[in-house]
C-alpha cells in the first residue's frame, strides 16, 4: 500500500556501517531523524524506535531477520497481519571498496489502507537517514566497535 526507500554508496568498510546500524545507544549521535532507540538491536529482539518527526512517540518492532553486515529487518504492526511495517537494511559490498547501503519500508494488510493515510510522507527521513550514516561512515578516525 505505501512504500519508502532510500540508497546510497558509502566508501567506508561494511564493519564500520554495520557497526553503526546495530548499536542502538549510538543513534542520537549520528542520526538526524532518531531521537533514540531503547533495547539491543540483535536477532529476536523487541526494540522501541523514537523518531524526531513524532518526539516521545515509541513504535516497537522485532530484529525478525539478522544477517551481520548484510541485512537486518525491523516488524512490527498490528496483531494478526491486520497491519504490518517491515523495515528492510541491506548492505552489499562492492569491488571498488565502497559499500551499497539500502532501505525500504512497506506497510502492508487489510487496514494499510486506512492507517496508511495517517503515516506522512517519510521520504526526507529516509533520505535524510541514509546521507547521516554515510557522513558518519566516511568521518576520519571512525573505528569499528564491534560486529
Amino acid at each position: 500500500m505505501k512504500d519508502f526507500a532510500a540508497s546510497i554508496v558509502i566508501r567506508a568498510p561494511v564493519e564500520r556501517i554495520w557497526s553503526l546500524l546495530t548499536e542502538a545507544e549510538r543513534y542520537p549521535t549520528w542520526n538526524s531523524t532518531v531521537e533514540r532507540i531503547s533495547g539491543r538491536i540483535a536477532p529476536g529482539q523487541r526494540i522501541a524506535v523514537y523518531a524526531r518527526m513524532t518526539p516521545g512517540r515509541a513504535f516497537p518492532v522485532t530484529v525478525t531477520e539478522f544477517a551481520a553486515h548484510q541485512m537486518m529487518v525491523w516488524s512490527g504492526g498490528l496483531p494478526l497481519g491486520l497491519f504490518t511495517g517491515r523495515r528492510t537494511f541491506t548492505l552489499r559490498q562492492a569491488t571498488d571498496g565502497c559499500v551499497a547501503f539500502a532501505m525500504r519500508e512497506e506497510f502492508r494488510g487489510p487496514l494499510a489502507w486506512l492507517i496508511a493515510r495517517s503515516i506522512p510522507d517519510l521520504q526526507p527521513a529516509f533520505d535524510a537517514f541514509a546521507a547521516d550514516l554515510k557522513r558518519q561512515a566516511e568521518a576520519p578516525g571512525q573505528s569499528e566497535r564491534r560486529s
